[in-house]
Parts: structure tokens; C-alpha cells; sequence
């Protein structure tokens, strides 16, 4: 059982019951490479992924979820299986917000269970005012009716929100490290999940889906192995 988003388009977004996006179709290749004959998917959130995981709703996880020394701490994660970057989204035709450091003073969406806007507000000391969403779909909803000013994530994430009316900066200011999460220490299996990594890099798989999923968004996608974080 693989655990992913449901509600965001390109990575893991479910319509009719049945789930689509980048990280449904790399759950499925590391699920199919350890030996599963049959995938299936249950929707996870920012906030209970490590609670589905220690439950055993899910076996892996794989839901934007950026690696982090905290989250390290409750489960085991394999790879990453992409670098993405944390950007920025703002109505098309904003002109006061151009970069991060522009976030001062402005409304920013805050998705429950998300540690980006932590990054800009905590680590790089910027004073955004932050409004709660109960996750990105909500925040951009939101970004949409004007209740915030800027949506700030991993840009995967917000190119799957991609559409005319609202822009992304393409202005980068961290590294996202996508991991698939797993219950403490799982070794074996974290060994096993980066081993498929390499095997989808190597492969070409890796950047077919990549193309398949983000090649119209415009971004710069990376279709090299990225270094794994290592199994503890």
C-alpha cells in the first residue's frame, strides 16, 4: 500500500477514484521493483503521513515529503527520488512579489502539516503574514479568490498548480529533497527503495515521467541520480 497525495495535480491527485501523477507512477515502479504484484494507493496529508505509516494504512510514502532532520526522526526515508526546489506562486500580473525576500509583510498560505513556509518565515527570517489552508489545493483556492498573496512550496508542487492566471517565479531558494517515507527503521527496505531509485534513473524511467509530468511546465527538471541521504 503506497501512500500519496490526492490533491495535487501531476504528483499525486485522485479523480474518480482513481490516483495519477509523478510520484503515483515512481510509487508504482519501486513498489513493482520489490517484488509487488498488485499497487494500490491511500490518500496521505502533510499532517498524518507518519501517523498512516506507524498505523500500517501504507508500507511507503511518497507525498512531496521533503526530508528533514525532525521528520528523520519518526521514520526511515529512502532516496530522494528528486531534488525539487521551494519557489513561490503569485497571481499573474503581481508586481510587488518578484522573490522571496518580497514575502515581508505580505499574506502567505500556510498548508497544515507543510514545513515550507516555516523555511521562509523561521529559517530565512522573513515576516510574512501567515493564513492557514487546510492543504495546497486549499492554499491555491486561495491564492485564486485573493485571501493570500503568495502560495510558497516545493516547485513540483506548485507547477502542477500551473495554469494562465497564476505564475511561478522561477526564483529557487532551497533544495527539497523528496524521500519515501517509511516505518523506523525499515533498513532493509530503505536499501531496497534506493536501489530502485538508481535502477529508475539509470533506466531512463526517471526522465520519461519527469517529461510526461513537467516538461510543459517549464521548469528545469534533472535527470540525474540524486545523492541519497543515506538508510539509518
Amino acid at each position: 500500500m503506497v501512500g500519496v497525495k490526492a490533491d495535487q495535480p501531476r504528483l499525486g491527485f485522485r479523480e474518480k477514484g482513481v490516483f495519477t501523477g509523478f510520484e503515483v507512477d515512481v510509487g508504482t515502479y519501486i513498489a513493482r521493483y520489490l517484488g509487488a504484484s498488485r499497487v494500490t494507493f491511500r490518500e496521505v496529508r502533510s499532517d498524518n503521513r507518519e501517523q498512516k505509516l506507524n498505523d500500517h494504512a501504507v508500507d511507503l510514502v511518497l507525498a512531496s515529503y521533503s526530508i528533514t532532520p525532525d521528520r528523520a526522526k519518526l521514520v526511515t526515508f529512502g532516496g530522494p527520488y528528486y531534488v525539487a526546489h521551494q519557489d513561490v506562486m503569485v497571481r499573474r500580473g503581481e508586481t510587488r512579489i518578484r522573490g522571496v525576500r518580497d514575502l515581508g509583510g505580505q499574506r502567505m498560505c500556510q498548508a497544515s502539516g507543510s514545513v515550507s513556509t516555516e523555511r521562509v518565515v523561521v529559517g530565512l527570517s522573513i515576516p510574512a503574514k501567515l493564513v492557514p489552508g487546510s492543504s495546497y489545493s486549499d492554499c491555491v483556492a486561495k491564492l485564486r479568490s485573493g485571501e493570500v498573496d503568495a502560495v510558497s512550496t516545493g516547485d513540483l508542487v506548485l507547477a502542477g498548480f500551473s495554469a494562465p492566471d497564476l505564475e511561478i517565479l522561477n526564483s529557487p531558494f532551497t533544495d527539497e529533497r523528496y524521500g519515501v517515507g517509511m516505518r523506523k527503521g525499515d533498513i532493509d527496505g530503505c536499501e531496497a527503495v534506493n536501489r530502485a531509485v538508481t535502477t529508475m534513473y539509470q533506466d531512463g524511467t526517471a526522465g520519461e515521467l519527469l517529461r510526461k509530468w513537467f516538461g510543459p511546465s517549464g521548469l528545469k527538471l534533472v535527470g540525474e541520480v540524486p545523492q541519497f541521504e543515506g538508510c539509518s
